[in-house]
């Protein structure tokens, strides 16, 4: 199962549940108090990895130690730091007061969605939403991309219509700015302090048809060494810590 739920998002769907490897990532999720529903690990297992493995068994997660084969057959990592650890996947409930929305269009490289993920927990947003066409958020490849942000941030999937009535139903109506390669105003002349979703798009065609209809504004960022567009993951850090700057946090 555990290779199941490495390889499939539908398995993971059906399952509610996800796999994390690594030491570092097993003290997120256990800082942040996700269930755990299984534990394995080595012998060979460091002290410090040893800690969060204790600490799983005093919250009563099932552990299993396992020889360093059965570890590399499960793992996704090329060089198994010896933890995996199988949670529930219970995404974090979006603050009914957060103003700094990030909407992800059809971004499908996983290791960009996860450092896009990062960049954005960093960067204080309160809930990224993830369009129609963007990798799964609990992929493997993506959660150690993320480095722990799945555990500060609110992610979740929702189809188009979803993200209309989300933002519509917010309190004060956040003004959608759309991330353009070249259209529009430049980043810094927008007004990032109001209510605030933005949307960046995919690594290949950009935004699709929906994102366009429901911006308000498109914004750029302008690129003097003649470059077409940057890679999505530079870009949204970009345009979010732009935001941060003219918030003042």
């Amino acid at each position: 199962m555990i290779r199941k739920l490495q390889a499939q998002a539908k398995v993971r769907q059906a399952e509610q549940a996800f796999v994390i490897e690594g030491v570092r990532l097993a003290e997120e999720a256990l800082g942040a108090g996700w269930e755990a529903r299984q534990v394995l690990y080595t012998p060979e297992l460091d002290r410090r990895g040893l800690a969060v493995v204790e600490a799983f068994s005093a919250r009563g997660a099932p552990l299993e130690q396992v020889s360093q084969a059965v570890m590399n057959a499960v793992s996704e990592t090329e060089t198994p730091q010896g933890i995996l650890v199988v949670l529930s996947l219970q995404p974090l409930p979006i603050p009914a007061a957060t103003d700094f929305i990030l909407i992800l269009d059809s971004v499908r490289d996983p290791g960009n969605l996860g450092t896009i993920l990062r960049t954005a927990a960093a960067a204080g947003v309160g809930a990224a939403l993830l369009a129609p066409g963007s990798a799964d958020a609990f992929a493997p490849k993506v959660v150690r991309a993320g480095m722990g942000a799945h555990f500060r941030l609110p992610v979740q999937g929702m189809g188009w219509e979803g993200i209309k009535g989300f933002l519509s139903a917010r309190a004060g109506k956040p003004r959608v700015y759309l991330a353009d390669s070249a259209a529009g105003i430049p980043y810094t002349q927008a007004d990032f302090r109001v209510p605030l979703a933005l949307i960046v798009g995919g690594e290949a065609g950009g935004a699709g048809s929906e994102a366009v209809a429901l911006a308000d504004e498109r914004v750029h960022i302008p690129m003097p060494g003649g470059s077409e567009s940057l890679n999505a993951a530079i870009a949204a850090g970009i345009l979010l810590f732009e935001a941060v700057r003219q918030r003042g946090k």
